[in-house]
């Protein structure tokens, strides 16, 4: 069964930093590229960055380029998004999927809040 949950969410001021955390269980999580994706409150999905399989490529929306960085460790089927100079507009519940274009699995979601 594939699995992918999330870790790391939490509260945090604006400017400050967070890195979040996917566990991937039930596939071959190497051979499979990743992704981000947030929602906010009263909002769709919005997608954020995207990870080859091998972790030599990755994409960014224009709204965290420069301040997100998504990594992976294939040794320990594990995604990641660091998140730096965070912004109240990036409050939301932040998703890890797997694929890009299409995504076939996801995570429940761990809460992001950019409050003072």
């Amino acid at each position: 069964e594939v699995q992918l949950v999330e870790f790391g969410g939490g509260l945090v001021q604006p400017g400050g930093s967070l890195r979040l955390s996917c566990a991937a269980s039930g596939f071959t999580f190497g051979s499979h590229d990743m992704s981000w994706v947030r929602q906010a409150p009263g909002k769709g999905p919005e997608w954020v960055s995207s990870i080859a399989s091998h972790g030599g490529t990755t994409y960014y929306s224009d709204s965290v380029k420069g301040r997100f960085t998504i990594a992976r460790d294939n040794t320990k089927n594990t995604l990641y998004l660091q998140m730096n100079s965070l912004k109240h507009e990036d409050t939301a519940v932040y998703y890890c999927a797997r694929g890009t274009n299409s995504k076939d699995y996801w995570g429940r979601g761990t809460q992001v809040t950019v409050s003072s």
